[in-house]
């Protein structure tokens, strides 16, 4: 057991909770090199609400702060997945730079009836859109229009993994699959309930907003999913697996000082459950920090620095991880997201 959550901590923790963001499609991991802390204005209800209730996963970055740090984008390039890779280049078509222009992204993913995954976001920042439009019309891409919104595609529009684009004014863009797009716009006129409503995430996304230029919350389907694909062992130990299975929620908030602090809360079905997990990890880490201390010092360093605490029916994991540090996890690319 303690073998197996010494790999979830190596890989969940220090990766910068990777694998929530990464379930959705996306992780931009800002992180600091400043003299002073670095933290998001909280987003605003209105995106908030822009978004369907039965979203998974929610989670956001702001853009704007993390470019100020010099190897930001080679974090970015290790982690960024395909999907926002086309949504980039959609902008970058439409004169948009994604660089300058991008202040704030949100993004949720969607689990559909089928199983599948669709991911839909919003974008804000300063744009042109009837300019922006008149370009994709210079290129013939395919539009359909929903709800009063033209959807430009990138790619056929058929395929249903092919990225959409519309503006829903000149401050924000929204993008992802045309059903989960489509949500979002239903949503907007009236036709659907939002994420608002959704009474297990609205409450975490509260408590999450604002507390980190970067943050997430996942719910349990997203919380197993997360888990499960890191430890995929779990189920081959008994004192783990129930635990896990009946975790409930997730948040992880990233926060920006002279290097990275994640701090990541586990909601567990009761106290006694977040005591057993808080013990199995630290013993876990302890069990790291020594295999790793001669063939990995900086990640036997970095887990040193981590702290995991039960706080009632919540797991808290402090991970702090300094500049030196994260250099070195990055050249050594330990958050390269396969793709």
């Amino acid at each position: 057991m303690r073998r197996s959550l010494g790999n979830f901590m190596k890989k969940r923790i220090i990766a910068g909770s990777v694998t929530a963001l990464m379930t959705a499609g996306i992780l931009l991991l800002a992180v600091a090199a400043t003299s002073r802390p670095a933290f998001a204005g909280a987003l605003s209800t209105g995106v908030i609400g822009m978004f369907p209730e039965n979203v998974g996963e929610f989670a956001y970055a702001d853009m704007k702060s993390a470019r100020q740090y010099s190897w930001f984008p080679q974090l970015r390039e290790q982690l960024l997945p395909s999907r926002f890779r086309q949504f980039e280049q959609f902008l970058i078509s439409a004169g948009v730079d994604p660089n300058t222009q991008v202040d704030e992204l949100a993004w949720a993913a969607i689990r559909s009836a089928k199983g599948d995954e669709d991911i839909v976001g919003v974008a804000l920042g300063s744009f042109t859109p009837s300019a922006s439009e008149d370009r994709f019309k210079q290129q013939k891409l395919p539009v359909i229009t929903i709800g009063g919104y033209n959807l430009y595609a990138y790619g056929s529009g058929t395929g249903p993994s092919d990225i959409l684009f519309t503006f829903i004014d000149a401050n924000t863009a929204a993008f992802g699959q045309r059903a989960a797009l489509q949500q979002l716009i239903d949503v907007r006129n009236g036709a659907a309930q939002s994420l608002l409503d959704n009474s297990q995430l609205s409450p975490l996304i509260s408590e999450a907003n604002g507390n980190g230029i970067i943050w997430a919350v996942l719910d349990k389907s997203y919380t197993h999913l997360a888990i499960h694909q890191l430890i995929p062992q779990a189920a081959q130990f008994p004192q783990a697996a129930p635990i896990i299975n009946r975790m409930q929620a997730m948040t992880i908030d990233i926060q920006a000082d002279s290097g990275v602090d994640a701090q990541f809360q586990a909601v567990c079905s009761s106290p006694d459950d977040a005591n057993l997990l808080a013990a199995g990890l630290q013993g876990a880490l302890m069990l790291e920090r020594y295999q790793d201390a001669q063939s990995h010092p900086d990640l036997a360093s970095a887990l040193s620095q981590v702290q995991v605490s039960p706080s009632g029916d919540r797991l808290k994991v402090d991970a702090p991880v300094s500049q030196d540090q994260l250099l070195s996890l990055i050249r050594t690319r330990a958050f390269a997201v396969p793709m």
